[in-house]
């Protein structure tokens, strides 16, 4: 092992997190909140999903953005799902993910995990119905459900201005590499697996900003911005299937976009903010 591997490896931690934070973009001025995730450790699916059976969650100034406006951008993962689903023009996008993390924490309070206790977050892509609306920095993306397995956190959430709900979420590592979570829910029984395989990229340049509005049947009004740096992210190993939804919830009739990924690794600061 040469010096520098060497150096690298004996970096603590919270050294590497400190390196990330620095990078992380920062949030425009006037956050109501402080909210900071680090070393976290997550299964990600994307998803398409019909926007019926969602549609009461959609503020009355968002639309869902379309697979097939999507795909008429050329992008090109767009472009072979309409090719398998040409019925499926006008649904919508989304990533749902099992999150586990070092650091959670909104205004320096932490929630009690569980034993492998992880929360699980479903978010869409919207963009506004007038074009010439400027929706803030980064990628807007609309809170379908954000589950935490903490009852009093999630009320404490919902006092910060973050929409949340309770939700038994579960990731853990197996001993061969592989990594196992699931979620239940009112409705909804998730099962995931994964094991990373293959080359890891991303890393400390992999920076960006997403802005999440709550769902408009929630009572929370504020909005999220987010910045976030040092996402790394490996392929899961092909097996059919990894992920399993069981359940009368808006998931469970929702159709995978591509393989899932595990990812890991960034550094993420968040605030809520007052709708202009």
């Amino acid at each position: 092992m040469n010096r520098h591997v060497l150096f690298l490896a004996l970096l603590s931690p919270a050294l590497l997190a400190m390196d990330l934070s620095a990078s992380v973009q920062a949030l425009p001025a006037g956050a109501q909140t402080e909210w900071i995730v680090a070393g976290p450790e997550e299964l990600v699916l994307y998803l398409a999903f019909d926007p019926a059976t969602v549609q009461e969650r959609l503020p009355s100034h968002l639309r869902f953005t379309t697979i097939a406006e999507l795909a008429s951008g050329d992008v090109v993962w767009a472009r072979d799902f309409l090719g398998r689903h040409p019925t499926k023009q006008l649904w919508g996008v989304s990533f749902l993910e099992l999150v586990r993390a070092r650091t959670f924490t909104i205004d320096g309070r932490a929630p009690s995990w569980p034993a492998d206790g992880a929360f699980a977050l479903w978010f869409a892509r919207v963009a506004s119905y007038d074009p010439s609306t400027d929706l803030g920095p980064g990628r807007p993306l609309l809170a379908l459900d954000f589950w935490l397995p903490d009852h009093a956190y999630v009320s404490y959430m919902s006092r910060k201005g973050y929409y949340a709900s309770y939700g038994a979420g579960r990731l853990s590592p197996g001993p061969r590499g592989q990594w196992s979570g699931s979620l239940v829910v009112d409705g909804l029984t998730i099962s995931a697996e994964c094991t990373p395989a293959g080359p890891v990229t991303g890393g400390p340049g992999s920076a960006g900003m997403q802005t999440i509005f709550p769902p408009a049947s929630s009572a929370v009004t504020d909005l999220v911005r987010i910045a976030f740096a040092g996402h790394r992210e490996q392929a899961c190993e092909e097996t059919a299937p990894s992920w399993i939804f069981r359940g009368s919830h808006p998931l469970a009739s929702a159709v995978a976009l591509e393989s899932p990924t595990f990812q890991f690794g960034y550094h993420l600061r968040g605030g809520t903010y007052r709708h202009p």
